[in-house]
């Protein structure tokens, strides 16, 4: 899969969230990345690959200030490269973005990396 077609897919995955969920979402940018920079190249535990990365401030950690000053927006970028690989072929490349996007999102929504996995993601 190309990477139009791999942002096309993305896209409609985040489409297809449902509504009180994606609705919740401000200010978050979503990018798409061929792979990790190379300080990022392997995943948080060896032998894995880095799917996703959030970079934000998640919603349980911003004070009552946050939004009255210019903010940039989080970002959540999927590592297209490394998400073909896990896949195994583009029929499931479109499972492989669901599932990394709803992980990246449950660290914008403040989860942690245990309560994401223990969510099934």
């Amino acid at each position: 899969m190309d990477r139009e077609g791999f942002e096309k897919v993305a896209e409609e995955v985040f489409d297809l969230l449902p509504a009180p969920f994606r609705d919740a979402i401000d200010n978050v940018h979503i990018v798409v990345e061929e792979r990790p920079s190379r300080g990022r190249a392997g995943g948080y535990r060896p032998g894995t690959l880095l799917l996703g990365l959030y970079e934000g401030i998640p919603l349980t950690k911003r004070g009552t200030s946050y939004g009255m000053y210019a903010v940039v927006p989080d970002k959540i970028t999927l590592y297209r490269e490394n998400i073909r690989t896990v896949a195994g072929g583009d029929e499931e490349v479109r499972a492989v973005i669901r599932d990394t996007l709803i992980h990246e999102i449950g660290h914008y929504f403040g989860m942690s990396e245990r309560q994401i996995r223990a969510a099934g993601y």
